[in-house]
Order: C-alpha cells, then sequence, then structure tokens
C-alpha cells in the first residue's frame, strides 16, 4: 500500500540550483498535518519550474518507505 504524504514547497529557483549542483542532496519539508518528511532533492527535477518549486505536492512512498512518485496538487 502506497502512503501519500502532502507538503506545500516553496523554494526558489536559486535554492533550487543548490540541490541540482549537489550541494544539498535531501530536501526537509513537513507534511500538511505535521509530519517531518526527508526525501531526495533529485525528485524534485519533475516538477521544477523557472521560479522554482512552488505550489502543493503528493509525495508517494511505497511500503518500505522508499520514493515512488511526486505530482502537484494545487
Amino acid at each position: 500500500m502506497m502512503q501519500r504524504i502532502i507538503v506545500d514547497l516553496n523554494i526558489s529557483s536559486d535554492e533550487y540550483l543548490r540541490y541540482y549542483q549537489g550541494d544539498a542532496r535531501t530536501v526537509l519539508a513537513y507534511s500538511t498535518d505535521g509530519r517531518k518528511v526527508r526525501f531526495p532533492a533529485g525528485v524534485l527535477q519533475r516538477v521544477v519550474t523557472r521560479d522554482g518549486v512552488r505550489g502543493r505536492f503528493a509525495i508517494l512512498f511505497n511500503q518500505q518507505g522508499k520514493f515512488e512518485a511526486i505530482e502537484r496538487v494545487g
């Protein structure tokens, strides 16, 4: 069974560049229900725009806690 966690992200393009260049490997965010969520920065490549990563996203993890997908939800 997949676990779905909703996070609001507001990462500027300059800040995202740090992830892209490898200066930072993980992103730490808080879910909308207050849980701390850490995930690989590379998953954001699918949702980054020229303005960075902004909006509400669903992050899907499998039963073993491994990343499966990220999708914009708002």
